[in-house]
């Protein structure tokens, strides 16, 4: 049987990307692309994603330039958690190496 439009926009779930911090555990071998958004318009942007379960999940700058750091320091790190604190432009990311 055929949905109606009613049916179709209650059910609707716009695509979202998720983010980094909801996972539990990420690999540092993960693989990490740019995706853009609104494209041609100027509104335009785009993120670092890593796919991971065909969601994407989106990775920060701040995350990648802290993770940069513990990698300096510790280059047999295989695993991290990032961890979210705050709102909007006050979010921070903090990052645990997991072994």
């Amino acid at each position: 049987m055929q949905k109606t439009l009613k049916q179709q926009a209650q059910q609707y779930e716009p695509p979202k990307t998720k983010n980094i911090a909801d996972l539990e555990k990420v690999s540092v071998d993960v693989g990490i692309v740019e995706k853009k958004y609104k494209e041609g318009t100027e509104d335009e942007f785009s993120v670092n994603v890593i796919v991971v379960n065909d969601e994407d999940y989106r990775v920060p700058d701040s995350v990648l330039k802290n993770l940069k750091v513990i990698l300096e320091s510790k280059p047999s790190l295989k695993y991290f958690k990032v961890v979210r604190t705050g709102e909007g432009m006050k979010t921070t990311y903090t990052i645990v190496p997991l072994d």
